[in-house]
Formats: C-alpha cells, sequence, structure tokens
C-alpha cells in the first residue's frame, strides 16, 4: 500500500505530543485560531447538511473524520456537537495524548494511529473529512488529497486548512513564529511545501471534489485575535469542498 506519510514531518509532531493541550506551550498559535477554524468548519457543515445549530446535538448522525487530529482539538468539539468522530493521526504517540483527554472529558472518540490512504483502502466512509494544517506536511499532496476524496460518502464536505506560499507566510509562519516569537521549534514547517489558494483548488478538483468556498485566517499583531476574512488568504486560509452526488 503507497503512502503520502513524510516520516520526518511524523517525527516533528512525535517529539511535540505531550504538549498538545497545553495553551502556553508548543501549539500556543493552534490554542489561538482554534475558535476561528471552529466557527468556519461548523458553519460549512451546518449549512452542507441542514443542521439547527440551536439545537443539542446539531451533528447527531454525521460521521466525521479528523485525519491529522493530534492531541484532538478540533474531534473534541466535534464530538460534543454529536458527530460520530474517528481521529486519525500517523505520529503514534499522539493518540494516547488524544485519547486520555477525551476519557477525561467524557468523550467517545475513536482515535487510530493511521493514515488516511490505509481508512480509504478498507473502504471506511465519513460525511465529513476536517483535513487541517495536514497537506503541507505530506510526501504528494495530490495522492493525499485523492484519497481523503475517497472516504467522502457522496455529497460528503472536507474542510482543508494550509498555508499561503509567498514572502509574507514566509515571515509570518516561519520566522515569526519559529524564530522571534517561538511559538514553534525551528523547522515545523518547510515554506517551499506551502500552496497557494489556487494552487490547492486546482489540487482539489484534480482529486474529484468541486472546491465551493476559501476564506482566510487573519492574525490581528495589535488586538492578538484572528478573524476570517474574504479577501486575505496572503498567510493561513481554510476551503470547503464536496464531494459530487
Amino acid at each position: 500500500m503507497q503512502t503520502t506519510i513524510d516520516p520526518q514531518e511524523v517525527a516533528k509532531f512525535e517529539a511535540m505530543a505531550a504538549e498538545w493541550w497545553d495553551p502556553t506551550g508548543k501549539f500556543k498559535p493552534l490554542h489561538m485560531m482554534n475558535p476561528v477554524r471552529l466557527d468556519y468548519i461548523v458553519t460549512q457543515i451546518a449549512a452542507e447538511f441542514g443542521r439547527d445549530l440551536a439545537s443539542e446535538k446539531p451533528f447527531e448522525g454525521l460521521r466525521l473524520l479528523d485525519i491529522g487530529c493530534g492531541g484532538g482539538l478540533l474531534s473534541e468539539p466535534m464530538a460534543r456537537l454529536g458527530a460520530t468522530v474517528v481521529g486519525a493521526d500517523a505520529a503514534e504517540r499522539n493518540i494516547p495524548v488524544a485519547q486520555v483527554h477525551a476519557e477525561q472529558s467524557g468523550l467517545e472518540i475513536d482515535y487510530r494511529n493511521t493514515t488516511a490512504e490505509a481508512l480509504a483502502e478498507a473502504g471506511e466512509q465519513f460525511d465529513v473529512v476536517l483535513n487541517m494544517e495536514v497537506v503541507e506536511h505530506v510526501s504528494v499532496p495530490l495522492a493525499y488529497l485523492t484519497a481523503c476524496q475517497q472516504l467522502l460518502k457522496p455529497g460528503g464536505l472536507m474542510i482543508c486548512s494550509t498555508l499561503n506560499r509567498n514572502p509574507k507566510s514566509y515571515a509570518m509562519a516561519i520566522f515569526g513564529a519559529e524564530v522571534v516569537m517561538r511559538w514553534l521549534p525551528r523547522g515545523t514547517h518547510e515554506w517551499k511545501k506551502f500552496i497557494t489558494p489556487d494552487e490547492l483548488f486546482d489540487l482539489i478538483s484534480k482529486a474529484g471534489l468541486n472546491p465551493v468556498d476559501r476564506k482566510g485566517f487573519v492574525f490581528n499583531p495589535i488586538l492578538w485575535t484572528w478573524s476570517t476574512s474574504a479577501r486575505d488568504l496572503s498567510v493561513n486560509y481554510v476551503t470547503a469542498s464536496i464531494k459530487p452526488e
């Protein structure tokens, strides 16, 4: 079975596994961005599947895959909203961290040390695939996205976020976050593996999905807050795509 896993990329996140739930640790930027990511994800899922977010478990009956789940920062809120969640990660050390935290939170989440390709080969099917900040870490993005497409049921939704490739993203995501602020260990990201929004839309289309939306995640260094933007996709951005019926 072929895989798009890059062992060097997996090793980076293996080394940080114990810090997933520390809001002041190596994943501080992700904790800061998480509310904005969640708002986008929840809004897109509710719109696609006609769910009422005012109900107690609006995502009940939906099967959701959080690929590259890490410690479960997205898996847990999806489970709280009623989805049946599978959290998958190629970094083995992430899984027990996620499992313990879910148990402590009283949540049932199926965490697995596996890959998108292995899940697709096993015939797994999901209504939603969350594919957040993963595509820039794999060896062959098109093959990886094709596996994600195969994991979706017809009419299913994939949310995919990553980093744009331009001088600003290098200055902020690598030099700023890794060198100046030291939010992340040096070498966490490789700028040459970043993907522009047009490139990602093209890859998603080639993988067999229909891109329907994209937004930027924008950090305000003065207010120290994140927000979504329909215009500014210069650094972090997110896309939504649908598998044809």
